[in-house]
């Protein structure tokens, strides 16, 4: 009952999936990680069904392009890019770190916030509608997947950068040992679906989610002392939009 528990609440977190409500109790939250990357795997089964469609109607370029980069914030009402927006307020206002730390618990959006999501959106975008074949979708779209077991790994592992906020309280609470374990094998299962639905391709974009993850560790203990809530949803947002970039390139220039 407590793995079903945790499975709710991490959907009841992390998505707008309709799943039943109840009081949150401490042990419930031991695995809430574990179930963290099934967000994402709804997501990219969401978007995968949607390009077959477009597909099989011939859909044109830019319908595709808008309706699949909206689906991912339609499914998770925009939680990770709230991250990345406080995050890239907080990088680009060059405080000590305590005044960091204050900018990301603002609630207000910032200049650079908006600058940061337009030339992400358009980066994004462009690249989105790049990837063509089959393989490569299905490469991206398991990106969502992998982009959020790194993000677990990534809470249980690395250092907080505060005591207090969701992050802290879900790895507080979690059963690291389990967490870790579950995690790293299906980190390294979806990676290697991906590695078999196209082997130079999957190399390349699951090397991107790893560099990516090296990079949110180093530049978050740098600027902010650890992780909180709001990096880890800059870095949910920036690894999936790396996968994407690098996956475009490989299908325009490489197939």
């Amino acid at each position: 009952m407590k793995v079903l528990k945790s499975f709710f609440i991490a959907f009841s977190l992390y998505s707008k999936f309709p799943v039943p409500q109840f009081t949150w109790k401490e042990e419930d939250m031991k695995y809430v990680f574990c179930f963290f990357p099934w967000v994402g795997a709804m997501i990219g089964g969401c978007l995968f069904a949607w390009l077959y469609v477009c597909g099989r109607c011939q859909a044109g370029s830019l319908c595709r392009t808008m309706i699949g980069a909206a689906i991912p914030l339609f499914l998770t009402g925009g939680f990770h890019v709230d991250g990345f927006m406080d995050t890239m307020d907080a990088l680009h206002s060059y405080q000590p770190r305590e005044r960091k730390l204050e900018i990301l618990k603002d609630s207000h959006i910032g200049a650079f916030a908006v600058i940061m999501l337009a030339l992400y959106g358009m980066v994004y975008l462009g690249a989105f509608s790049e990837i063509k074949t089959v393989e490569l979708q299905r490469i991206v779209c398991g990106g969502f997947f992998l982009s959020r077991c790194l993000c677990g790994i990534s809470a249980v592992s690395f250092p907080l950068a505060k005591k207090e906020g969701m992050l802290f309280l879900s790895a507080d609470r979690a059963h690291k040992r389990i967490v870790k374990a579950s995690l790293y094998l299906q980190g390294a299962v979806c990676i290697g679906l991906m590695l078999y639905w196209h082997l130079a391709a999957g190399f390349l974009t699951a090397g991107c989610a790893i560099a990516s993850l090296g990079y949110y560790f180093y530049r978050s203990r740098k600027e902010f002392g650890g992780v909180t809530g709001d990096t880890a949803g800059c870095f949910v947002v920036l690894c999936e939009g790396g996968m994407t970039v690098a996956a475009a390139l490989f299908d325009r220039l490489m197939l």
